[in-house]
């Protein structure tokens, strides 16, 4: 699981509390009994395996555990002996292939659907997920829009929309869809609205408004209790507070429930921050063990291991070998950006300052990307 505006995430460990809050099931769980349900009563039913594999990807956006998604996997294979090729269980599969990262081949399987379906919404989401993961937004907002043109305020297209306005520098339009999207979601459905919350914390953190953003993470939290993505996001508010007992607490807390190295690297520089160094050292080794250990997969913590290499490792020919082949599998701002601070700390600033340059034709605001490009061109100036 990436960051808390990967595209994936807008499709779509474990605590023993976790989706038990109050007593009550989650939106998934409810949807998982209901489909093994519909199996019980008609197992040659090709729909109820997709409609099984599709609760069980939810629930992996409810938990942040992958596990889940093998057994999605399996569900759609029984839905494809009974039927084989069907567009419900192929949109299904599309929607995995994004929770997994494997974006060349969700926006493949899209195109395709998109041959047999071209005025299904769904599948436009699919393509605008899958090129703006790769790094080619203008198809993605092409796709965007032809969400919103085929059904004027749908939620999935509300998303998609605020998530390329933050990418092309527009936060405020982010917000403004990201709370119509909320104010148009059933209020029954507790997670989805506290991802749009999260969502709607993020963007007032992007603006520094950090009174609104912890407002709406905690309502976030209200709704869906230990959620891991407002967890992290609230941890973040806590570090710009220079708050860093605190933020430690929080993503302790996301990382016990989603123990994934992305969660960690944060983590270990919280507790460097709070001077805790020795702790910081062990998450450190253990956050490079972990993103070392999946690094040639498609669902790596590959841009985390990259400024841990440059920043924390004193190891910037590695950086490098890794930034570079990162960016030959997606051009994505946040992956040519640490390929640009990668060649940054291997002297290369020319052609670091090159692929900056591509990132902020974007039109991105990241303070991030502003600090490597200042950084950069200082640098360079310095050398003339």
């Amino acid at each position: 699981m990436k960051a808390i505006w990967s595209m994936a995430g807008v499709l779509l460990v474990a605590s023993l509390a976790l989706g038990q809050e109050e007593g009550r099931s989650t939106p998934a769980q409810v949807r998982i009994a209901q489909a093994r349900s519909a199996i019980e009563q008609h197992p040659n039913y090709p729909q109820a395996y997709n409609d099984l594999a599709l609760a069980l990807a939810r629930r992996a956006r409810e938990t942040g555990d992958p596990a889940l998604y093998a057994q999605a996997e399996k569900a759609l294979e029984k839905s494809f002996r009974l039927q084989p090729g069907n567009v419900e269980g192929l949109k299904v599969q599309c929607w995995l292939l994004l929770g997994k990262h494997e974006f060349a081949k969700a926006r493949e399987l899209a195109r395709e659907l998109n041959q047999r379906a071209p005025d299904d919404v769904l599948v436009y989401g699919f393509l605008a997920d899958a090129n703006a993961e790769l790094g080619n937004y203008e198809e993605a907002e092409d796709a965007a829009q032809w969400m919103l043109d085929l059904r004027p305020g749908n939620i999935p297209g509300l998303t998609r929309a605020a998530y390329l306005r933050e990418i092309f520098g527009d936060p405020e339009g982010a917000l403004e869809l990201m709370r119509n999207a909320y104010d148009r979601t059933d209020p029954g459905e507790r997670e989805d609205r506290a991802w749009l919350l999260t969502q709607i914390g993020h963007l007032h953190l992007v603006r520094g408004e950090h009174s609104e953003a912890e407002s709406a993470l905690t309502e976030a939290l209200r709704l869906f209790p230990r959620y891991h993505y407002a967890l992290g996001v609230l941890g973040t508010l806590r570090m710009e507070q220079q708050r860093w007992a605190d933020a430690v607490e929080l993503l302790e807390q996301r990382y016990a429930i989603a123990p994934h190295p992305e969660n960690l690297y944060p983590l270990a520089k919280a507790l460097e921050l709070a001077g805790r160094s020795r702790e910081a050292r062990d998450a450190f080794r253990t956050f490079e063990r972990q993103a070392s250990r999946e690094s040639k997969g498609v669902d790596n913590a590959n841009r985390e291991l990259i400024f841990y290499y440059i920043e924390h490792a004193d190891r910037p020919a590695q950086a490098l070998r890794l930034a570079e082949r990162e960016s030959a599998r997606r051009q994505d701002i946040h992956t040519l950006d640490a390929y640009a601070w990668a060649l940054h700390a291997n002297g290369r600033d020319p052609e670091a300052q090159q692929q900056l340059e591509r990132v902020l034709k974007v039109g991105t605001r990241d303070p991030l990307v502003q600090s490597h490009a200042q950084a950069i061109a200082a640098r360079m100036e310095a050398s003339r």
